[in-house]
């Protein structure tokens, strides 16, 4: 089975690799079906989906009449107006077909306009703070993609007390010495507060080439098992963090079994072999 730890100060434990809902995007009914029969046999219970992820929540909804105490809910609401973003919690929850969400996060949210838009007078902040009161969730998290998102998040975290945030990280990204600075100021601040820390892109590999994409993730993934098993047990070395499973079903059983088999983190020697020979690059161009 996978390890549990702590889901920063909500009281769940959740297990280390949370299921990354956005590879329900375009699967049907059958297929999510049979991405849950995976998730539970490995006992994975958490669920990270997203409004702006397809059709992601429409598959989850079914789930959710036999398995709803099974597994801690998150979603997220991309919109930046507070109205934008009651109309985002209230169509999620029906979609999801349950009455709350353990998590409800601001998604992508590393442009300072849209900062700026969310955070301020009549910002979504207002509707999600809102949707707790009412008991429509019982979390708020924030996520972010690129460079700036750890100095982003830490704008966020000055402004409001989020529950958790999520950002890339990976062996690639640690090897850029101020992302790797900016990180682990971030992970300070969350280990102070107890806030969650979610990781995402573990097995990215780079930007799609001019072939033929192979899965459904927007970059081209790492797909040999012992590549998966390298870059996972890597960043479940951080103590303390969750990692999202990257948004493939197929991918899916490979990145478990790798989760299941953690015990060590490998060496930096390791992993920059790996690195070489897998010619893991950047998802988001050059650094800022």
């Amino acid at each position: 089975m996978i390890e549990r730890r702590p889901f920063g100060r909500t009281g769940h434990l959740s297990t280390v690799t949370l299921f990354g809902a956005a590879a329900l995007a375009r699967a049907s009914q059958d297929e999510a079906d049979r991405a849950l029969e995976v998730l539970l046999r490995h006992g994975v219970n958490h669920i990270d989906t997203a409004a702006r992820y397809g059709d992601s929540e429409l598959r989850i909804g079914p789930w959710m009449a036999r398995h709803r105490e099974d597994f801690f809910l998150a979603t997220k609401t991309g919109s930046r107006t507070a109205r934008e973003g009651r109309e985002d919690i209230h169509r999620s929850l029906e979609r999801l077909r349950v009455d709350h969400v353990d998590l409800i996060q601001l998604h992508s949210l590393g442009h300072p306009d849209d900062w700026d838009q969310a955070m301020g007078p009549g910002g979504v902040l207002e509707a999600v703070i809102e949707a707790r009161q009412q008991g429509l969730a019982r979390f708020i998290g924030v996520t972010g993609h690129g460079w700036s998102i750890p100095a982003m998040h830490r704008r966020s975290l000055a402004r409001f007390d989020f529950d958790s945030v999520l950002l890339p990280y990976n062996f690639f990204f640690a090897q850029n010495e101020r992302y790797r600075q900016a990180f682990d100021e971030v992970l300070a601040i969350c280990r102070e507060r107890n806030v969650a820390v979610q990781v995402i892109k573990s097995i990215a590999r780079g930007p799609w080439a001019a072939t033929d994409r192979t899965h459904t993730t927007w970059y081209q993934p790492l797909e040999a098992q012992p590549d998966i098993d390298g870059a996972m047990h890597w960043a479940m070395g951080v103590p303390g963090i969750h990692l999202n499973t990257a948004g493939d079903l197929a991918l899916l059983p490979r990145i478990l079994d790798a989760a299941s088999r953690f015990e060590r983190r490998p060496s930096d020697e390791t992993m920059t072999t790996m690195l070489d020979a897998t010619r893991m690059t950047s998802l988001f161009g050059l650094p800022t």
